[in-house]
């Protein structure tokens, strides 16, 4: 083990947030580049746009919940989650330099259709994010302690995603889109790498033997997993169900099922973060504040994931007057200047905050704040300058939803397990996003006015602002932390 991880400096926390932040790098090049080049060079249109995208989620539900159960139980190449953080980046980095080819790759093929190949890639792109997203977060957990230094560990990975993620897209509003694919696809295998190879991880877990009576067989392992995620069934329910009639070209003129998979959702979110910990084991309070991190993580996802493939339809409606380079131009600067505030806060301003009232708190204001830059945009974005002004107001709230949930996360859940909720936990991700590309997407093509796009993300996100606000955090726990932390004090002046 090198020096710098036995005392844990500033630079091994930098070193450690490297895969994570290539695989950042990585999704960024796809969130700057992917709408843009299907519908500029590939004469795609936003629905199908939407359906191209709802193939990443689909990748992150199979690809994050089975590389995080694998990964808490092997060993190989000296690491439980180092083969597949390097694995996921050599993929990730084949994949970029294939998406300005799509054509190429389709005539090569002999297929006549361009968006098979563009969902078979952006399928294989986001499962190849997806296999090193898991271990690259869940790895941060393996090798830090709980407490300040873990919440330290998330923070810097967003501090480091975010460097990276300004890099990309000062790339892409400099030189374009396509010089960004090419230099990202070097950067992605370099950074995801070099640094698994470096760091060591424990070969065993604190609490890492399991009791004799845990073997459930398979139609267990599903019953558990479905109750595990309980606060999202509505939104698996409509994802199945939109995702049958695309596949069996059926088209409706109504929203009933849209309306029942609403009310599902609010009851279970709503069951979800009312069920109290009170009272309960340490294993079953982790499991219902595992819950109730689902419940409110969900709904911040719809709204950044709409903007996230949309906005480019919304400077099309607010915009005509760009040609299509100067409006990936424009893409890339909206989200340049959201990474460059991403990257600054975490470390600066979350984990001060967070030390002092309590991360679920101030994750909740900084949502908050991101619903309202969302209506704000609704209503005044047609001017560039009021755009990237908002942007950066966008950036705070971002920047909580990549870092404080995951250390909120991990202290809740058990050590031995991490690979497993974190996968569960990007079901929370995933399901949302789906209903983005496959729900959202339609509604958003048909509407005459594109504002109605950040209406949709100012909702979600205030909704998940309230949500995050019911959550509590063990204060027992905290002062637990804070008499180890006494205790070690005494201990090194003695």
């Amino acid at each position: 083990m090198h020096k710098i991880q036995r005392t844990l400096t500033n630079s091994f926390f930098m070193l450690l947030s490297m895969p994570s932040a290539s695989m950042g790098f990585a999704l960024s090049i796809q969130i700057s580049a992917l709408s843009w080049i299907l519908n500029t060079k590939y004469g795609l249109d936003i629905h199908q746009v939407g359906l191209v995208w709802a193939a990443g989620p689909i990748a992150g539900i199979l690809g994050q919940v089975i590389v995080g159960i694998i990964s808490d139980k092997v060993w190989f190449w000296n690491g439980r989650r180092r083969p597949f953080i390097i694995i996921g980046g050599v993929l990730s980095s084949l994949m970029l330099l294939a998406l300005p080819n799509i054509d190429v790759i389709s005539s090569a093929l002999g297929l006549d259709g361009i968006l098979g190949v563009a969902i078979a890639i952006a399928l294989t792109l986001d499962l190849s994010i997806n296999v090193s997203f898991n271990p690259t977060r869940a790895i941060i957990a393996d090798v830090t302690p709980e407490g300040e230094k873990r919440t330290k560990g998330f923070t810097w990975m967003q501090t480091m995603s975010g460097v990276l993620g300004v890099t990309a897209y000062a790339i892409g509003a400099a030189w374009g889109n396509y010089t960004l694919i090419y230099i990202g696809a070097a950067v992605v295998l370099l950074l995801s790498t070099l640094p698994a190879m470096l760091i060591t991880e424990p070969k065993v877990l604190h609490a890492d033997l399991p009791s004799e009576s845990e073997a459930p067989n398979t139609a267990q392992s599903l019953l558990t997993f479905l109750v595990d995620i309980r606060p999202l069934w509505g939104f698996l329910i409509y994802d199945i169900y939109a995702l049958s009639l695309h596949l069996a070209g059926i088209k409706t003129q109504h929203y009933w099922a849209e309306l029942i998979a609403v009310v599902i959702s609010i009851y279970f979110v709503g069951q979800a973060l009312a069920t109290s910990e009170k009272g309960k084991s340490t294993t079953q309070a982790g499991v219902i504040g595992f819950r109730k991190i689902l419940a409110a993580h969900s709904f911040s996802w719809i709204g950044v994931q709409t903007m996230f493939v949309f906005l480019f339809a919304f400077l099309q409606d607010k915009m005509p007057q760009e040609s299509s380079s100067e409006l990936g131009q424009t893409i890339a600067l909206c989200f340049l200047i959201l990474s460059a505030v991403a990257t600054v806060v975490p470390a600066l301003i979350l984990e001060p905050l967070s030390n002092r009232f309590g991360r679920a708190r101030v994750h909740s204001f900084c949502l908050a704040s991101m619903a309202v830059s969302y209506l704000l945009l609704s209503w005044a974005g047609a001017n560039h300058l009021v755009i990237y002004v908002l942007m950066a107001a966008l950036g705070v709230g971002w920047s909580a939803i990549v870092s404080l949930p995951f250390a909120i996360l991990s202290e809740k859940i058990e050590q031995r397990k991490m690979g497993y909720y974190m996968g569960l936990f990007n079901l929370s991700i995933v399901l949302p996003q789906l209903i983005v590309s496959l729900g959202i997407g339609l509604f958003i093509s048909q509407a005459a006015d594109k504002s109605v796009v950040f209406q949709i993300s100012a909702a979600s996100l205030a909704i998940s602002a309230l949500a995050w606000a019911w959550i509590k955090e063990d204060k027992t726990q905290t002062e637990a932390e804070e008499q180890d932390i006494r205790s070690k004090t005494q201990l090194d002046t003695q």
